[in-house]
């Protein structure tokens, strides 16, 4: 009987060891987990604490082929400065242009027969058996459909003189980065461009003017012939122009994907360049929703980052989104139960170095007045 009541204290021994054990094991995880998480905001007095991603204040921009294509030309590279509009890459284009051509031609030839047909009417005059004022009459909407048509050459003459200027600041900008060229001859071919398109819309508000007038006539066969063929060579310019893919602002280039002879398509998984304007940057943080209450727009907060233990970024609340959703940042997949939703915050930063674009920081939102 004693050795038995030895052997069952030994074992309950062992199992208050083996129990504090445990405990002791999971104790150790938990403070390791809360070593490897932020600080929590009582720890520290802050509002709240959201995991972000720094971004350019433009955010960044993925670029991708407006219509499928093979890549002929990539003309910038990574850490590139580009303005608004400048060619980026370019697609082979040969069957865009011969199409251009064609239409071209078509515009000349009907032009020719528009003219000669006009030619007559303009040079015809009221017989002295014709009533006066049935002869002034016709000569007035003799002149004012001259004037239509003058209107419409002058139009279509602007647009041809700004898609010149446009192919002429291209090249310019293509030669500056070969060294071809100086930063003066591309903003005198911008400059030119500015004027060109300026003097498009000036021709096209007086042929509206014209057009308004009531006693314009309507036009005839051969005008309807030039302004078709027309509107099919400026199909065939945007479609050509498409083929150019240009910044849609001015920035950085950031990352570059494309290379000669690989088809692009609208539907590729990854974009062909990302740009964006990295004079300011901004962290892009998702609030736990529970916490919304705790912060406003124009709210200090700090920035802190992995890469830079023991630095400190200043910033300041921007934006708050107006809609709840479920995490990008940590996002892996299917959506569990326990997932929590947030809200997007964005946070302008005071001082961007030595933050980095696309770097994962935390941000702290410190409460007003602090």
């Amino acid at each position: 009987m004693t050795a038995w009541k030895t052997r069952s204290a030994a074992v309950g021994a062992i199992a208050i060891a083996l129990a504090l054990a445990a405990l002791a094991a999971r104790t150790g995880e938990r403070e390791s987990a809360r070593a490897a998480r932020p600080e929590s905001a009582d720890e520290k007095r802050w509002q709240a604490v959201a995991p972000g991603r720094v971004e350019p204040v433009s955010g960044t921009i993925k670029i991708a082929a407006p219509v499928m294509g093979v890549t002929a030309q990539v003309l910038v590279k990574v850490n590139d400065k580009v303005f608004a509009g400048e060619p980026l890459i370019r697609l082979v284009d040969s069957e865009a242009r011969a199409r251009l051509a064609a239409a071209e031609a078509q515009i000349a030839f009907r032009m020719r027969a528009r003219n000669e047909e006009a030619a007559p009417a303009q040079t015809a005059r009221p017989t002295p058996a014709a009533p006066q004022r049935r002869g002034e009459g016709a000569a007035a909407d003799t002149d004012k459909a001259a004037a239509r048509r003058r209107a419409e050459d002058a139009v279509a003459g602007a647009v041809k003189a700004a898609a010149q200027a446009q192919a002429d600041l291209d090249k310019a900008a293509v030669d500056r980065r070969a060294d071809t060229a100086s930063d003066a001859t591309v903003e005198v071919a911008r400059a030119a461009l500015a004027r060109a398109q300026d003097a498009v819309r000036q021709q096209k508000a007086e042929l509206r003017r014209i057009e308004a007038d009531p006693g314009t006539p309507l036009p005839t066969f051969a005008d309807g012939q030039v302004n078709v063929a027309r509107a099919e060579a400026a199909a065939a310019a945007a479609a050509l122009d498409q083929l150019t893919i240009r910044a849609p602002i001015s920035g950085t280039v950031l990352q570059v994907n494309a290379k000669p002879g690989e088809l692009a398509a609208p539907s590729n998984a990854q974009p062909l360049l990302v740009i964006g304007d990295v004079s300011a940057l901004r962290v892009r943080a998702e609030l736990d929703e529970r916490d919304l209450g705790d912060v406003k727009v124009g709210q200090p907060a700090l920035i802190r980052s992995d890469a830079f233990r023991g630095r400190e970024v200043a910033g300041k609340v921007s934006f708050i989104a107006p809609i709840v959703g479920q995490s990008r940042i940590n996002g892996r997949g299917q959506r569990n139960v326990t997932d929590v939703d947030v809200v997007e915050v964005l946070v302008d930063v005071v001082q961007p170095d030595p933050l980095a674009v696309g770097m994962k920081v935390d941000v702290y939102f410190q409460p007003e007045g602090r």
